[in-house]
């Protein structure tokens, strides 16, 4: 099995997202893998993800936020909080040598409106991880990846939207948005 140990991110303003890092789960966990998603400044057990997470062997998903919208140009101070507590507990799990992938769903919005420092998680996960003997892939999901997150990165994928069910007036849908 190759190495693993490398930095993806997921971004864009297309939908999939954390939906390719779900296909990316699922297939690392065919493969005897264990795979942790930490979700930030989401708290939804009805998650079809969160639900499905329980069947797939391996696989574990930790919420770590509220089941409210974060007002982006102007958070809370307990989106904040949450967030801090979220990125704390991810450093925990990454330096446990648990999992072999770590997907951390959405940090990219929480960076982008500052929730988190960049120069914390990037400082992490470039020198802070050096020192493990197994280091886990660990996936960055969510809009507005700032250019130093892709600076980082091995792999970086835009999702580009091209048209959306929304502008017809189709809201999110259970099992196929959420």
């Amino acid at each position: 099995m190759a190495d693993l140990g490398l930095i993806q991110v997921y971004t864009g303003n297309g939908k999939g997202k954390t939906t390719a890092s779900m296909g990316l789960a699922f297939r690392a966990c065919g493969h005897g893998l264990k795979v942790c998603m930490i979700q930030f400044m989401k708290d939804n057990k009805e998650y079809g993800e969160f639900k499905a997470s329980q069947y797939l062997p391996g696989f574990r998903i930790i919420q770590v936020g509220r089941n409210d919208f974060v007002n982006l140009e102007n958070p809370e101070e307990i989106d904040i909080h949450l967030a801090a507590q979220g990125w704390k507990l991810a450093k925990s799990i990454i330096l446990s040598g648990e999992y072999d992938i770590i997907i951390l769903d959405e940090i990219n919005v929480a960076i982008a409106c500052k929730l988190l420092d960049v120069n914390e998680v990037i400082a992490f996960l470039t020198d802070g991880c050096k020192s493990l003997e197994k280091k886990p892939e660990i996936i960055l999901t969510g809009r507005y990846a700032l250019p130093q997150i892709i600076e980082i990165a091995h792999l970086v994928t835009e999702m580009q939207e091209v048209c959306h069910n929304y502008a017809d007036g189709i809201e999110a849908r259970q099992g196929i948005e959420f």
